[in-house]
């Protein structure tokens, strides 16, 4: 959600500053903006309702220079879409502000401000910010102590970058509840909400902790800590490699991601799994010692990511023997909890900033939890940076907002985690040895299912009018209709639930008719019975099938249901993989519609507020 960047450089900036902004479209956004203090030391700003190329194209037509900027893109919370609701928003033609978050004390500011003499030109709570500034520089105060002075007022969460006309060689930013990662040059230093948007430009990234404010400077960043003390964030250098401008032979990044899913996971499991056994290690250090105390796991997470918790739940209590819980993150850090003697709290998101997930893992720490571990994707993140013990995922850059590869990884991360804390709850060594093998053979399985991309994107075809949808699932294939369920929501606009099988007598067969697509997900195993029972009660009805399903599950194709042949896999790894297909049929479903695949309306990829 929201992106920023900033910078403070002898040249100019603005090049810089768009192409960091592009490289954050990923997040979602509205709008985009700059605003840079040009050699004339006046502060210069180019807003634009839409795609960052539209800001792109008016900077070219009217070009800003000047070393010192920052940029923004909005995704909207106060305020509709606009160019008046834009970022940077600016007080007395000086003080330029960007901010990611949500202010929400802003209509008493307001308020007060206005009581002051300040007036206002958006409908956004970010305003409050610039005006606040100014006010406080009214009291002979630096750029510095008027933003530490500002933060000290604002209730609710916020990244924020401030620049001054009359101080053009610093920007200050503070950092409470939402991302901000230093970038160093040489003679330049730069800002932003996540190090992909700088990468062009450094390898050497510094992360703010939790009510950090830091001046930034050409050449030095000091960094303040909540007390207004002096503290050391240690920079380091990023292996991170990343190219947003490359979508390959793809037509989109979403494609591309799910194509990809192979070569991700044989990146998360390479030198984990050594002749079938696990490296414990790669838990991060002390993993041995807490899994061993562990009885019990709460998970916690937030869309996509809580489908992969609550597979997580089925492993971890059939086979690891270790009681479970999976709950929403907005959800559990709003209600009061029973915490379990010795239980570890696990977060599971892409980017590692997901605000409720972060703000659960924080009460966690409070209430009494043994210890803490998240599967991330993004290393140097504050999930990352405050859990106990870690588990990066390595899926690589997702540029796409529905997640395919940051899922699957996750998957496997929790698999891998299942087997960490089952070798000390008394699972068998040729259990151990039955996941290692099913792990390793997992990559080669899924290349097998994306090859039936062709006769899924036939199948797409059937949904070309369809305006709603029902997926099914049974055991640990439920959060997988869950999940398929939400892709096709999410990119191609079609209202879709998903169901445990048997639950359709308790409400959803009423819902069956010709007009009603029902996707199943039917690998071969136990329970494979009672969901071809599940199966003919929506054909009685007269509901229209897409079943996928192993050749040995023995489903055929006739006029009221259509079957796609799944590779035959392993029941440990069959919530994996059948997981591809209804990405591919939600993937192709979105191309007949029309809509934007890779970032659909009203989404962003890293949910940064509440």
């Amino acid at each position: 959600m929201c992106g920023i960047v900033g910078a403070v450089a002898q040249r100019d900036v603005a090049d810089i500053l768009v192409e960091g902004l592009k490289r954050l479209e990923y997040r979602g956004y509205d709008s985009a903006g700059v605003a840079i203090v040009d050699n004339n030391n006046q502060l210069q700003r180019a807003r634009r309702l839409g795609k960052v190329q539209e800001l792109a194209d008016a900077l070219q037509a009217n070009p800003i220079a000047g070393g010192t900027g920052i940029a923004h893109t909005r995704w909207a919370t106060h305020g509709a879409p606009s160019e008046a609701n834009a970022h940077p928003h600016i007080s007395s033609e000086t003080i330029a502000v960007v901010h990611n978050g949500i202010i929400e004390n802003h209509d008493a500011l307001r308020t007060r401000l206005q009581a002051l003499g300040y007036s206002f030109t958006s409908e956004t709570d970010t305003e409050v910010i610039a005006h606040l500034v100014h006010h406080e520089l009214k009291s002979g105060n630096s750029l510095l102590s008027a933003v530490q002075a500002t933060v000290k007022q604002l209730e609710g969460a916020y990244g924020t970058v401030v620049l001054d006309t009359r101080d053009k060689d610093r920007v200050v930013v503070a950092r409470s509840g939402s991302p901000l990662v230093i970038g160093y040059g040489v003679g330049e230093n730069f800002i932003a909400s996540d190090m992909l948007a700088l990468l062009p430009v450094t390898r050497k990234f510094s992360f703010l902790e939790e009510g950090d404010v830091a001046e930034v400077t050409r050449f030095e960043v000091n960094v303040f800590d909540t007390d207004g003390k002096p503290v050391k964030r240690e920079a380091k250098e990023s292996e991170v490699s990343h190219d947003t401008g490359d979508k390959g032979e793809y037509r989109h990044y979403m494609l591309k991601e799910t194509f990809e899913q192979p070569t991700a996971i044989r990146n998360t499991l390479e030198g984990r799994l050594l002749a079938n056994v696990l490296d414990i290690n790669t838990f991060g250090e002390g993993a041995d010692d807490i899994f061993q105390e562990i009885e019990h796991v709460q998970i916690i997470a937030c869309g996509t990511s809580y489908h992969s918790g609550m597979v997580a739940r089925y492993w971890l209590e059939a086979l690891a023997g270790v009681s479970c819980n999976i709950e929403i993150a907005s959800e559990f850090r709003y209600r009061q909890s029973h915490v379990p003697k010795n239980a570890l709290l696990v977060t599971i998101s892409q980017s590692g900033e997901t605000a409720d997930t972060l703000a659960a893992l924080r009460l966690a720490k409070q209430i009494g939890y043994r210890a803490s571990l998240t599967i991330c994707n993004v290393a140097g993140s504050s999930l990352v940076r405050e859990s106990d013990l870690a588990f990066m995922t390595k899926a690589g850059a997702e540029i796409g907002v529905a997640s395919t590869k940051a899922f699957t990884t996750q998957l496997v991360g929790l698999l891998m985690m299942t087997l960490a804390i089952g070798q000390h709850h008394g699972m068998s060594k040729e259990k151990q040895t039955e996941i290692a093998q099913s792990l390793m053979t997992l990559p080669s399985k899924l290349e097998e299912v994306l090859a039936l991309a062709s006769s899924i994107e036939d199948l797409a075809e059937d949904f070309a009018d369809k305006h709603h949808a029902l997926f099914l699932g049974r055991g640990d294939q439920y959060p997988i209709a869950m999940e398929g369920a939400l892709k096709l929501k999410e990119i191609s606009y079609i209202h879709a639930e998903a169901y445990a099988a048997g639950e359709l007598k308790h409400g959803p067969l009423a819902l069956i008719d010709a007009e009603m697509p029902v996707i199943v997900v039917a690998p071969q195993n136990d329970l494979i019975e009672k969901l071809k029972s599940n199966v003919e009660e929506v054909r009685a009805r007269g509901g229209l099938m897409y079943v996928f399903a192993d050749s040995n599950a023995n489903f055929s194709s006739d006029d009221t249901m259509k079957v796609i042949n799944v590779p035959v896999c392993d029941d440990l790894i069959a919530p994996i993989v059948y997981t591809l297909p209804l990405q591919l049929l939600s993937y192709y479903v979105a191309i007949i519609k029309g809509t934007d695949v890779d970032q659909p309306r009203n989404l962003a990829k890293s949910v940064t507020v509440e």
